[in-house]
């Protein structure tokens, strides 16, 4: 019978609750894979995917690989585990002229065999069916692998596909990522939903000053990332005002640093209102004056009470680009639509700033009213995956 091999991860390590990132694995599964025909069952250390369309297999397959806490998975065929059976079904095997090797692990200790006797002695088998083959146990061309369960099955393959690793989307809670037009963010997000936590996400606009088109650019990056994700809430605030009144009344050097400021407290009173408990940035330390470790502690002491998660702070610009491209968002990413943080951006920001000069620039500002009005004027926008039939 053709199946799908699924292993999971980390959740290895969890104790006496890893039931719970299990069952939440499962749901997820289920999820990624509705509108599908299959069945799914459980085995220690494993899922197997069953009934399903064999012509569907490279979509599910594709699907799947999307799902954080899934490890890896391959395609198979399930047959008793009975050593006349796997023998059987290893005899028909061909690789005529390649090298082989054949692995063989047994969760099942009561299998009469032990792994490293049984994988000989299939390996014979194999050679004797394959009269130009022969063994290459360090660079085979062809790998043969049987799993010997305790389900009393064997599961028998020859690719091992990598999935997403992480953890079960949903485990670790939900959080606010500040989603812009550029590269950094989008993976940020992908990188906390790999993790674990579920999101959703605020974009700053400033029409006039930026397009319509920026606006409908953050929207399709939203967009790729519910692939992953699922069904996605956007809070769009409108920030011109913001800025107009930072560029009217603030020194031009820490317009970046009061902006940011100012966005960071807008992020904290959504995260209060939805009951979002982090907020998540796209900041790599040191990539621009924003980004610095003085930068960073100014706009982020204005925040009550929760964490802001920076999951691409150590990474170089190339890790991020590499990253955003395998999740399809660089394209969308490098269109030339500016977002607000272009808007009056001045000539020389300031790099090391101090909490104590951010509220000497604040004092001339209606921090409290500019915060409310952005507020006002949140727009919220269901972004639907192409799962939408998800729970």
């Amino acid at each position: 019978m053709k199946v799908l091999l699924l292993r999971f991860g980390e959740l290895y390590l969890k104790g006496h609750n890893r039931y719970v990132f299990e069952n939440m694995l499962i749901h997820n599964i289920k999820n990624m894979l509705a509108g599908e025909d299959f069945r799914i069952s459980k085995t220690f250390g494993r899922y197997v995917v069953t009934d399903y369309r064999e012509e569907r297999e490279i979509e599910l397959i594709e699907k799947l690989k999307r799902v954080f806490g899934l490890y890896s998975l391959s395609p198979a065929d399930e047959v008793d585990s009975d050593v006349e059976k796997i023998e059987d079904y290893i005899s028909k095997i061909k690789c005529e002229g390649e090298s082989f090797k054949v692995f063989v692990k047994r969760a099942d200790k009561s299998f009469p065999i032990s792994s490293m006797e049984f994988a000989k002695k299939l390996g014979e088998i194999v050679l004797n069916n394959n009269k130009n083959s022969y063994v290459d146990l360090y660079n085979p061309e062809h790998e043969i692998y049987v799993d010997i369960r305790i389900n009393k099955k064997a599961y028998i393959f020859d690719k091992i596909i990598k999935c997403q690793g992480g953890l079960p989307l949903g485990s670790s809670g939900k959080g606010l990522l500040l989603l812009s037009g550029g590269i950094d963010s989008p993976v940020a997000g992908f990188l906390m939903a790999r993790r674990g936590m579920m999101f959703e996400a605020l974009h700053f606009h400033s029409y006039p000053y930026t397009s319509e088109l920026a606006k409908d650019k953050v929207i399709t990056l939203a967009k790729h990332l519910t692939n992953y994700v699922g069904n996605l809430r956007l809070h769009i605030v409108s920030f011109t005002k913001v800025q107009e009144e930072i560029h009217k009344r603030c020194k031009s050097e820490f317009m970046i640093t009061i902006m940011r400021r100012i966005m960071m407290r807008v992020a904290n009173k959504i995260c209060e209102k939805y009951n979002l408990g982090a907020i998540i940035t796209g900041e790599s330390l040191g990539q621009v004056a924003s980004q610095t470790m003085q930068s960073m502690t100014v706009t982020g002491s204005v925040v009550k009470d929760i964490p802001i998660f920076r999951p691409c702070l150590a990474m170089d610009k190339e890790e991020i680009i590499q990253i955003s491209k395998s999740i399809n968002t660089y394209d969308t990413s490098i269109l030339p639509y500016e977002d607000c943080c272009t808007v009056f951006l001045p000539k020389n920001p300031v790099i090391k700033p101090t909490i104590k000069q951010a509220l000497g620039e604040e004092q001339y500002l209606n921090v409290d009213a500019l915060v409310e009005e952005c507020l006002e004027k949140e727009e919220i926008l269901e972004v639907s995956s192409e799962f939408d039939n998800r729970d």
